[in-house]
């Protein structure tokens, strides 16, 4: 493994940490462990693409969680340039929480 291999690693680790830190305002569970992050992709110029999805496609914050995503990702020393990119394909369902969202919200 060579060390842009490590450094890109290291810096999808750092961007799940952030992601972790962003919550659905109508759920008290964050977004990556709602499910709501289908990929994240960081290239060896550490450009960053992120494809997520909503609960539902009219979701309230339809306009402003995808933004939030974006700035706090580009806020990343590492993380030249980010860009959210929203997919309704699958459609996103309770089978995509984890195990841990599911027990926080008393599904399991």
């Amino acid at each position: 493994m060579n060390t842009t291999e490590i450094d890109v690693n290291a810096l999808g680790e750092k961007i799940v940490r952030v992601l972790k830190t962003i919550f659905d305002p109508e759920i008290p569970v964050d977004i990556y462990e709602l499910g709501l992050i289908y990929d994240v992709l960081v290239n060896e110029d550490f450009e960053v693409k992120i494809l997520m999805t909503l609960t539902t496609p009219n979701c309230p914050v339809a306009e402003t969680l995808p933004l939030e995503v974006e700035e706090k990702v580009k806020s990343l020393n590492e993380v030249k340039d980010a860009e959210v990119e929203i997919t309704f394909d699958p459609p996103w369902s309770q089978d995509l929480m984890s195990d841990e969202a599911k027990l926080e919200l008393g599904m399991l």
